[in-house]
């Protein structure tokens, strides 16, 4: 299998699974706060992103609970997580402590530049164990980690 997205890099072999997981209220993404998160929906960037890695197989989860995410990370089988945690970025050790327990590597994604933001909103219980951190790209951040993933893998 190949992989060119938009000439970004060399066609390149891959077969590759990879988690999105999508943390509290970023089911209102399109509808909540536009200015500060965009005018895509969720289900918008998972279509747009399948499209532009159609070689990838993607699991898309996104939950306001932090069991939730806890419970779906302890399922996983995939070589690679991204994670925008959300507000759970700044709370949740048992999401931190679920990614390390399974042994994936992982990106931290925020669509917004939390360091411009509240200061609250600047610790991280994630970013000291992440492959990378990408953050105010908006939605590009999670493409931006998916061929970061792709170009060193």
């Amino acid at each position: 299998m190949s992989l060119n997205s938009a000439n970004w890099c060399s066609t390149v072999e891959i077969n590759m699974k990879i988690a999105l997981i999508n943390g509290p209220n970023l089911n209102l993404l399109g509808q909540r706060e536009p200015d500060v998160y965009g005018n895509q929906g969720l289900e918008e960037i998972n279509n747009e992103l399948q499209t532009l890695f159609p070689e990838i197989t993607f699991s898309f989860f996104q939950s306001n609970s932090e069991s939730e995410i806890v419970n779906f990370v302890h399922t996983l089988k995939v070589d690679y997580i991204v994670i925008n945690p959300a507000a759970f970025t700044h709370t949740s050790v048992a999401i931190r402590d679920a990614i390390l327990g399974v042994g994936i590597p992982f990106y931290e994604i925020h669509l917004s530049n939390v360091h411009a933001r509240e200061e609250f909103r600047h610790k991280s219980y994630f970013s000291d164990k992440a492959k990378a951190v990408i953050c105010g790209l908006g939605k590009d951040g999670y493409s931006a980690a998916i061929q970061h993933i792709v170009k060193n893998t």
